[in-house]
């Protein structure tokens, strides 16, 4: 099995009234819990977005630095994500298709990169 990122940047949310937004959630929800029950969820979750703190680590200059905010001004930055544990590519497309169906806004689908042995 192979884990994959299913993610969005919050500016492809696009913009819509509160209502539709409350009908959005039980339907991400069910998406999330056929995953649990499918034995593929491994996490899931949507990201603070202005209100919530966001700090950089930054370690170049040989000490490391944190400070609050972005590490880059950008005007994206992710809104939320699941990781899914598949075997293909074609699986996590599948996943992918209902949790961007459920949400109402793209997604955009990565695979991770084998784990370092030990």
């Amino acid at each position: 099995m192979t884990e994959y990122l299913i993610y969005f940047n919050q500016q492809w949310v696009g913009d819509h009234p509160e209502e539709w937004f409350r009908g959005r959630g039980p339907l991400a929800k069910a998406v999330v819990e056929e995953m649990k029950t499918a034995g593929v969820y491994v996490f899931a979750g949507g990201l603070e977005e202005e209100d919530g703190p966001v700090y950089s680590a930054d370690a170049t200059s040989g000490t490391v630095l944190i400070s609050d905010g972005p590490y880059v001004e950008t005007k994206e930055f992710l809104g939320g994500f699941a990781v899914v544990d598949v075997a293909d590519d074609e699986a996590a497309k599948k996943w992918a298709g209902k949790v961007a169906e459920a949400c109402g806004w793209p997604q955009e689908v990565r695979r991770f990169k084998p784990a370092f042995s030990a």
